[in-house]
């Protein structure tokens, strides 16, 4: 009987090793699982975060895509209203050189043609000014160097008189405003 019961004891002391260990691990796996809670909650505060955090940037860029467009189409519609005022300056200086040619026109008399002739130089006095108030000048060109910038050669004769790529005449003036070439000056030039 002690054999059996040192069995027993045996068994008993086994049991509570076992249960011991047991024990134990159900409190380590509880311990592991309270971790992995936390983490699980640390990262879904880190997810809120960025989507708060996604929500700013995102609404930041819609409102600058908003200022954006706007600035593009107020620059837009200024641009067309300075080239709208531009052409309307240069029409204000024009027009009344129209209207003496209008005047010319119906009062055109053959038999005075000293008049008529005086009436169109004034005018073309007129036009000139008109030019020069809008910062329009004619490009000078006869007896000067040909510059193929300035000049558009439409013509070349031999003239021993005169230097090599020198316009000698003029066909149609060429304007400039500024820096920009309105119209080359179409010249005939010496080869």
């Amino acid at each position: 009987m002690i054999d059996e019961n040192e069995n027993i004891e045996a068994k008993e002391a086994g049991d509570a090793i076992e249960d011991g260990c047991a024990e134990e691990e159900i409190t380590e796996s509880a311990d592991a699982l309270k971790e992995k809670q936390k983490e699980i909650k640390n990262l879904e505060e880190a997810i809120r975060k960025k989507d708060e955090e996604h929500g700013a940037l995102y609404d930041k860029y819609l409102r600058v895509t908003a200022e954006y467009d706007n600035f593009r189409k107020r620059t837009a519609k200024e641009k067309e209203g300075i080239y709208s005022d531009a052409a309307i300056d240069v029409l204000k200086n024009i027009l009344p050189v129209l209207d003496n040619v209008e005047r010319a026109v119906q009062f055109f008399d053959v038999s005075e043609p000293e008049k008529v002739f005086e009436g169109f130089k004034i005018i073309h006095s007129q036009f000139l000014g008109a030019l020069e108030k809008i910062g329009v000048e004619e490009i000078k060109s006869e007896g000067e160097k040909f510059n193929p910038e300035v000049h558009n050669a439409v013509m070349h004769e031999e003239n021993e008189d005169q230097p090599e790529n020198t316009v000698t005449d003029v066909m149609a003036k060429g304007y400039i405003k500024g820096d920009k070439i309105i119209r080359p000056a179409m010249v005939k030039v010496v080869n």
